[in-house]
């Protein structure tokens, strides 16, 4: 069985994961695209980032794989091309050849896994000691905002509370190169970005799906069975409409990236 997902497809949390592009969540990967590559997308989801990687690597194959039967034909009614296509499949056991992809990518995956040393592996088997393993997580530990809002602090503690509740590991980003070393991945390099939200329309978007997600969404649940009540949860997703609204308002996610060189065939 997959490992459980703390999110959940709820709108909510689809509605964030349209917003990623390959500028704005793959840009440490983007110099080392080439027409040609072929790339696969572990935990493509609705797909947007493995759209812009396919039209950038044309005529080269771009494959999305997610382990949700639906978000993968929501992504394939989406998102059309001759090179592009989108499979259900499972990260740890891929049904692909050794070395089989020039580029396996994965963002915001290795958090929500038990095992993601295993699938790093997995991943680099696919990608073949020629090839490169690329991906990328949030640290939700260090993210921070402002205003100074308690009920975003209740928001993060339960957070990572919840996180660690359903499958993985909200400390994901600083944990990468080490998951890799451990999956046996050669040649890494570790870096960082952040996603900064700042603008009205940005608070607007944010804060607004947050204030959802946090009574709405698989979160809701996964919340609640660690012990949060409704008033707490409600108190939540006033705090995000509250930090949207203000002028001065700020949130910083920092992010961990690996990329490194794929391994020989063997299977988790």
């Amino acid at each position: 069985m997959p490992d459980a997902y703390t999110h959940g497809h709820h709108e909510s949390v689809l509605r964030s994961h349209r917003w990623r592009t390959a500028e704005n969540s793959a840009a440490y990967l983007l110099p080392h695209l080439r027409p040609g590559t072929s790339v696969l997308d572990v935990g493509s989801g609705p797909g947007t980032i493995t759209a812009d990687l396919a039209q950038r690597v044309a005529p080269g194959r771009v494959v999305g794989t997610d382990a949700s039967a639906d978000v993968v034909a929501q992504a394939a009614a989406q998102h059309v091309a001759a090179n592009l296509a989108f499979e259900v499949g499972d990260a740890y056991h891929l049904s692909y050849g050794d070395g089989e992809f020039d580029v396996v990518h994965a963002h915001q995956v290795l958090q929500h896994v038990e095992r993601p040393a295993d699938m790093l592996r997995e991943l680099g088997r696919v990608a073949g000691p020629d090839g490169l393993v690329a991906a990328r997580d949030v640290d939700y530990p260090g993210v921070i905002w402002y205003p100074l809002i308690p009920a975003l602090d209740e928001w993060l503690a339960l957070y990572l509370v919840t996180h660690r509740s359903v499958a993985g590991e909200p400390a994901a980003g600083r944990r990468l190169k080490a998951w890799a070393r451990e999956a046996g991945l050669s040649g890494i390099r570790a870096t960082a970005s952040l996603w900064l939200f700042e603008d009205e329309a940005d608070r607007a978007w944010w804060g607004g799906m947050w204030a959802d997600r946090v009574l709405q969404s698989a979160f809701a649940d996964a919340a609640r069975a660690t012990g949060a009540d409704d008033a707490l949860l409600h108190r939540i997703s006033q705090g995000w409409r509250e930090w949207a609204a203000a002028d001065d308002g700020w949130l910083l996610l920092p992010h961990g990236e690996i990329l490194a060189h794929g391994t020989t065939g063997s299977r988790s």
